[in-house]
């Protein structure tokens, strides 16, 4: 009964044709059953999983475009560094975008340059090729996904928004598990230049479609964020989220510590991620036991980004940050110091799990901060902190290997930036109380 009194309301508010509309797009989708945010929240996860996935394969390209083009570790890993960069700096401005026109046109063009990127990659025959495709156009495609996502589900839920972003962001973890072994399996099968184009075609296929599934938040649709108890008869245009500005936020201490803590995020988390199969390889695993890592990494990952997301919703976001960083750290330390196969499993075991619950966090901690008034543009300042993280990570860890012959040591390092974002986590404080609709 309670949307039929609010429709009722609307009319007499709004009168006339307007109201008719109105009330008759609001009473089709109050007449569904499902909540349209879980739809939402599913179309998410599968561009997550896709793309994500796509990503994280660069790791099994590694070793073929070394032996293909004799380039060193650096110069192969620099790929995925100009890539992060392109991501952190893009998504400063696909953050306001979403904030202004939705996700939906954005994840379009997303999929789009993604999958015309990966097909482009196939036919490289330098260096410069590879920074290019790889790092510009499809660095541009991937920053296209994970902020307008992330932002876009905390809009449409204030009950279980950590849960759904922990889902959402599980995509990653699936697209790990899933996809860098189907691209091994034809690099062996096919070759290195077909598996970029069956990845490529994947991306076009699957990512446009579903993002017209996408609504930016549920006045749109004339609903409200699931559980939001206030009863309102205002339409979207007239509901606007609570909260600070981006440059009210840009002028806190907290926002800029948030940015250091994802810097060395980004630095240790995605130098396992580019070199993690070399490595293994590196210790006498054939390679499809080496792309196995990366699976251990995204299953475990999955389970972090869900359980940690649906606890952030009960126990807030600074601890359990505080404890992912102490469980990135102790992995990273064994990846350093054990040679074991099955050493190798149980770290990247560890790995995935404080990785994955770092990424729902995110979003989670920006909500809880700064409110949902400019959450897309602020989160996508943190994305730029991970971009640069992740930038120069890979980068540093291929250099040391290729002037010690080993990962020990930059692994070391790695677990250093992992204890020293856990002590920036620390000196977060909360901002002074905002009001915010979705809290």
């Amino acid at each position: 009964m309670r949307p039929v009194v609010h429709l009722l309301r609307a009319e007499q508010a709004l009168g006339g044709s307007r109201a008719t509309i109105v009330i008759k797009r609001v009473a089709s989708v109050a007449q569904s059953r499902v909540f349209y945010g879980y739809i939402v929240v599913a179309a998410a996860l599968v561009m997550m999983t896709v793309s994500s996935g796509a990503m994280f394969s660069y790791s099994v390209f590694f070793a073929p475009l070394q032996h293909e083009f004799g380039w060193n570790r650096a110069v192969t890993s620099a790929a995925f560094s100009v890539n992060m960069v392109v991501q952190g700096l893009f998504s400063l401005g696909v953050g306001r975008l979403t904030d202004r026109f939705g996700p939906r046109v954005i994840l379009t063009v997303s999929g789009i340059l993604l999958g015309a990127g990966f097909i482009l990659v196939s036919r490289i025959s330098s260096v410069w090729q590879l920074y290019l495709l790889f790092g510009v156009v499809i660095g541009a495609g991937v920053s296209g996904g994970p902020v307008p996502l992330m932002s876009t589900v905390a809009r449409w839920f204030r009950a279980r928004r950590g849960l759904m972003t922990g889902i959402v962001m599980g995509g990653v973890g699936f697209g790990t598990m899933l996809v860098p072994p189907f691209a091994d399996w034809l690099i062996r099968t096919l070759s290195w230049r077909s598996s970029f184009v069956a990845v490529g075609i994947l991306l076009l296929a699957v990512i446009p479609l579903t993002a017209q599934l996408l609504r930016r938040d549920p006045w749109q649709l004339g609903l409200r964020p699931l559980g939001d108890a206030e009863a309102s008869s205002a339409t979207g245009a007239d509901r606007s989220p609570g909260g600070v500005s981006a440059g009210e936020a840009k002028r806190m201490r907290q926002f800029w510590l948030l940015l250091a803590t994802f810097f060395g995020f980004g630095f240790a988390v995605h130098s396992v991620m580019v070199h993690i199969v070399v490595h293994a390889t590196g210790l006498g695993l054939p390679s499809s036991q080496a792309a196995a890592t990366m699976t251990a990494i995204g299953a475990l990952s999955v389970a972090g980004r869900v359980g940690i997301g649906s606890m952030a919703d009960r126990y807030g976001s600074k601890r359990l940050l505080l404890s992912q960083f102490v469980l990135l750290a102790l992995s990273l330390v064994g990846f350093s110091l054990l040679r074991q196969d099955w050493a190798l499993f149980a770290c990247a075991a560890v790995f995935g799990f404080g990785f994955g619950g770092v990424v729902p966090l995110n979003s989670h901690i920006v909500a809880e901060l700064f409110g949902l008034r400019a959450h897309g543009a602020i989160l996508g300042s943190t994305g730029l902190g991970i971009g640069l993280g992740s930038a120069t990570g890979p980068v540093f860890t291929g250099w040391c290997y290729d002037a010690l012959g080993s990962y020990s040591m930059p692994f070391l390092v790695c677990a250093g930036f992992a204890v020293a974002s856990g002590l920036l986590v620390t000196f977060i404080k909360p901002v002074t109380q905002h009001t915010d609709e979705a809290e």
